[in-house]
């Protein structure tokens, strides 16, 4: 059988799953829940976030820590490279049309507005009236 052959289940097949099914949610309801509400996109995203929070907590690690004790530094260093393998390996997995479902919710709808948006706002606060 080829890989991209599909089998269906037989009869028996699917009333056991439906049985197993039927047993998840009636002995842990928070978990059938939780598995129905996360999607790859959602957990991809959060584990960016916290990527995004380790790469600031050791950029600041690493600016603190760097002359004075140098092991830190390089810890701080090596936290930032962990994290941006992590967010890479995110942005391949969510591709994309995750990353245009993922930056909709920012103000503006995209994350290009977005920052369009954040850019014109630092162009005209720090515009000069040569006049």
């Amino acid at each position: 059988m080829r890989e991209d052959e599909v089998m269906p289940l037989s009869p028996e097949e699917q009333r056991i799953l439906r049985e197993i099914e039927a047993n998840l949610t009636a002995t842990d309801p928070a978990l059938v829940q939780q598995v129905s509400e996360t999607t790859l996109y959602r957990h991809a995203a959060r584990s960016i976030k916290w990527a995004l929070v380790g790469f600031v907590g050791g950029l600041a690690l690493m600016l603190v820590t760097f002359w004075r004790m140098l092991p830190l530094g390089v810890a701080g260093f090596l936290a930032m490279l962990v994290s941006l393998l992590v967010i890479e390996r995110n942005v391949r997995k969510l591709g994309r049309a995750g990353l245009e479902q993922v930056t909709r919710s920012l103000p503006g709808g995209s994350f290009r507005q977005f920052c369009g948006g954040m850019a014109e706002r630092w162009r005209q606060r720090w515009r000069r009236d040569d006049a």
